[in-house]
């Protein structure tokens, strides 16, 4: 398998970490277990004790209709797909304009914008292991139990893109920092809002050395140049400890962490 040197603090999307090697995932016919799938990195905080890394190769990433069906490779930027769909006047994928990531990792973790998730117009998933009709799949509000890397996704194909529902989308994301971060850092709790709760424990703006949850939006931990894991890890603790003690509520964790020593949740 191929290995690649990344520097994870200019990949990733909250610029931390160090550079690791990190295999490129051509087929399945390598060995992948135990291993991470990184993606774009737009969600992922990585320590100084990574689990072993892949990536998908760049065979991956790309977009075609076929058999009345959208097919799209797992290392396809978003915003190429919301272009893709623009143009072709496919509906349903307008999130997407506002969303960062690549498909694999969008599906992986069903994200989305408020109702509107990436599982809505699924019809099946291409993983490693097979393939996985939406069925057959538990899923659920940024959760899926799929364990194998996702190669290809296939969605139905419904006309007429919405501008107007982008810049409903642009709207909704104008009160998140543009900080360097890797977006929510924690899952909202039923019926309540993580920001909301890390705000009332008093740790909106609380900064240690560079890393701090912004003064904009108290769920988004921000890094505002040469932040540490350490100091990343201190703030998320620190916040499930507060709201733990204060509500009876656990935050789980968004963003992925991949440390062996913490593997938060």
């Amino acid at each position: 398998m191929k290995k690649q040197s990344i520097n994870f603090s200019k990949f990733s999307s909250i610029k931390i970490g160090d550079s690791y090697e990190v295999s490129i995932l051509e087929d399945c016919s390598a060995v992948y277990k135990d291993a991470y799938l990184i993606g774009s990195c737009n969600n992922i905080l990585i320590g100084t004790n990574p689990p072993p890394l892949i990536k998908l190769s760049k065979k991956y990433d790309y977009i075609k209709i076929e058999d009345n069906t959208l097919k799209i490779g797992a290392a396809t930027p978003s915003g190429k797909i919301a272009s893709f769909c623009k143009k072709h006047d496919i509906a349903n994928f307008e999130f997407l304009s506002h969303l960062p990531g690549t498909l694999g990792g969008l599906v992986f973790m069903n994200a989305g914008l408020k109702e509107y998730e990436i599982f809505n117009n699924l019809l099946w998933v291409t993983t490693c292991e097979g393939i996985f009709l939406k069925d057959e799949i538990e899923y659920g509000y940024r959760f899926t139990n799929i364990k194998s890397p996702i190669l290809e996704a296939t969605f139905k194909i419904e006309k007429g893109f919405n501008i107007e529902m982008v810049e409903l989308f642009k709207k909704m994301r104008q009160n998140q920092p543009s900080t360097p971060s890797a977006g929510s850092c924690f899952k909202n709790p039923k019926n309540d809002y993580a920001g909301r709760l890390i705000e009332a424990v008093g740790l909106k703006g609380l900064r240690v050395g560079a890393m701090e949850f912004s003064k904009e939006h108290a769920n988004f931990l921000v890094n505002h140049g040469g932040g540490t894991f350490d100091d990343a890890i201190y703030l998320i603790q620190e916040a499930q400890k507060r709201v733990l003690n204060e509500f009876k509520i656990k935050l789980e964790c968004e963003i992925a962490i991949l440390d062996t020593r913490y593997m938060l949740s």
